[in-house]
């Protein structure tokens, strides 16, 4: 169990600092691009993606666990006596995309949160509630006038046929 939370703390650091290296350099996945896909299909230069970096959760699910069974698979290999690999294997993966997010929260926040973008953000949410009063305001203002409009005073109808008198004239009852 001591080993176990040993490898995720471990795996939480490893996949911070992961993300963050990918985040500033992603020249082995755009590597792994360039081998597999067509000129026509490879990244663009801007573009910033990487194993892990911008990438959904399957995505990296499925890269952290085939990074983490490549490395046992050489542990296997290298160390002669047969271990539980499993539980270990499991907290490295979890660990790790745990790390990413992390990641993804806390060191590259402040570019998700400086001021101008605060501002952009509070300017774009106030002019959303304006609209949507406006629109508002002009529904209340349109049920309103027909209120403040003179109706018509309805003249006395003649009083109709009660609903025994009608089943009488249809000869329903006696």
């Amino acid at each position: 169990m001591t080993l176990e939370i040993i490898i995720f703390i471990l795996a939480i650091l490893f996949g911070i600092v992961f993300y963050w290296r990918e985040a500033k350099n992603n020249a082995l996945y755009r590597f792994c691009n360039k081998v597999t896909h067509s000129k026509e299909l490879q990244m663009k230069l801007e573009n910033r993606k990487g194993f892990i970096h911008q990438q959904p959760f399957l995505l990296r699910l499925v890269w952290v666990t085939l990074f983490f069974l490549v490395i046992a698979i050489v542990l296997t290999i290298i160390i002669p006596f047969t271990v539980n690999y499993l539980q270990y294997f499991i907290a490295a993966i979890v660990g790790t995309l745990i790390g990413t997010y992390i990641a993804s929260l806390f060191l590259f926040a402040k570019e998700k949160t400086n001021k101008e973008n605060l501002e952009k953000t509070f300017q774009k949410g106030k002019d959303i509630i304006d609209d949507f009063s406006e629109d508002v305001r002009e529904k209340f203002e349109d049920e309103v006038q027909p209120e403040t409009t003179e109706i018509p005073k309805k003249e006395p109808e003649a009083p109709q046929k009660s609903a025994r008198e009608r089943l009488k004239d249809k000869g329903m009852i006696k």
